[in-house]
């Protein structure tokens, strides 16, 4: 997988469902009709009573498919963009470079472009995903003590994505007119992390002014 071209073929398959009458369905459900409100930063806030684990790793293993798929979506609307040639390093803007590293496969951080940066980072984030012992789809089965620590990887990394979008590609995203989609979809990703702390602030430096500009009229 050496470009563009071999992830856009590809087609992440959506994470199967929370099953019907578990208590994380419950959860699932009632951030979803807080969103349907239009109110973002209400979505991601902790119900009265509810455990903050389980709200967070019931919405870590929600708006992560969410986060996921947009993110996917976005991003393959620019891939003509975002080539091998385009983008030989995987940066947001001059200041930040960012290096591969799964830890299993590629232990060792290594410089790629950033089509090849993506394509190792979705297909890893699905992965994990996929792995039933880190997002459990059977009823009454419980989160493992390692996904909150797991559950910050991937979204740290999904910010990556965003952050490559805004500074390398951020005006052919105003020409095929999804400025407002990526808006939107960044705007919810940044109250959800900022809600529970789940990305260091100096990982959100690439898009720090961006981030004030988004978030400044909710607070």
């Amino acid at each position: 997988m050496s470009g563009c071209g071999s992830r856009s073929s590809k087609t992440f398959k959506p994470k199967k469902n929370i099953p019907e009458g578990s208590h994380q369905y419950e959860l699932l459900k009632h951030a979803e009709a807080t969103l349907g409100s239009g109110n973002l930063r209400m979505a991601v806030m902790l119900p009265e009573g509810e455990d903050l684990n389980e709200w967070v790793a019931v919405n870590s293993k929600s708006a992560t498919v969410d986060f996921f798929n947009q993110i996917n979506m976005l991003y393959g609307t620019i891939t003509d963009f975002c080539t091998e040639e385009s983008c030989p390093v995987m940066s947001a803007g001059p200041k930040y470079e960012y290096h591969w590293a799964d830890g299993t496969n590629i232990k060792k951080p290594i410089k790629c472009s950033a089509p090849k940066y993506i394509d190792y980072l979705m297909t890893w984030v699905q992965d994990q995903l996929d792995d039933e012992t880190l997002f459990p789809s059977k009823i009454g089965v419980p989160f493992p003590k390692n996904f909150m620590s797991v559950a910050k990887t991937i979204l740290k990394r999904l910010f990556r994505v965003y952050a490559h979008i805004y500074h390398q590609h951020f005006d052919p995203v105003i020409q095929l007119q999804e400025e407002a989609h990526l808006n939107t979809s960044f705007k919810h990703f940044i109250f959800f992390v900022q809600e529970f702390n789940l990305i260091d602030r100096r990982e959100l430096a690439p898009l720090q002014e961006l981030i004030e500009k988004l978030t400044s009229k909710d607070r």
